[in-house]
């Protein structure tokens, strides 16, 4: 039986829970690309079947911050998912704050064994810099998930070398996701 994967892309194209932008990039544009990417690797992939957050590039969900998050929690309950990855990149106010972290709603379960291999495989395969796996209780998409779910924070957006490897490296960015759920899953690439 196929293992069933939900990949939201984070953020809406425009208006209510919009993401960070940053050296002419924006979030919403970033995690929509790689989640098709990653998408269209598990999909190839029969041991997996997938959906995602948004289906098309400019598909705008929920009226608010809270409606969008609980739009995407509620199609990942009601398929219902295995597993849910949420893809997002970071900002912050510093532009010297770079790399990549992976968030989970607590320590010891099955989201923070797949976050480690997400993580190892990003900063392998993309040349981030390894900012460790979180715990953050407090994120809706995690607390309100009944699978294991893990929030992917690619790269700062508001740093300069993190940007152009966002802007330039999004297949890769989603190759190493996929890398990482085969190495939790015990997986070699189908050739």
């Amino acid at each position: 039986m196929a293992i069933k994967i939900f990949i939201d892309q984070g953020h809406n194209p425009s208006g209510v829970n919009a993401g960070a932008e940053g050296f002419g990039l924006r979030e919403q544009d970033i995690t929509f690309n790689v989640g098709s990417y990653l998408a269209d690797l598990l999909s190839s992939d029969n041991r997996f079947e997938v959906r995602t957050s948004r289906t098309s590039r400019t598909q705008v969900l929920g009226t608010s911050q809270n409606s969008s998050l609980r739009e995407r929690v509620n199609g990942a309950n009601s398929w219902p998912a295995d597993y849910f990855i949420s893809i997002h990149t970071n900002a912050n106010e510093n532009p010297a704050i770079n790399g990549s972290e992976v968030y989970i709603y607590r320590r010891g379960t099955e989201a923070e064994y797949l976050a480690y291999d997400v993580l190892t495989s990003i900063v392998e395969r993309v040349g981030t810099r390894d900012n460790g796996v979180r715990v953050n209780p407090s994120l809706y998409v995690l607390r309100r998930t009944r699978m294991p779910a893990i929030l992917v924070e690619l790269a700062y957006i508001t740093n300069e070398e993190d940007a152009q490897k966002l802007r330039d490296d999004q297949y890769q960015f989603a190759y190493a996701i996929y890398e990482g759920i085969l190495e939790y899953f015990g997986l070699e690439p189908l050739s």
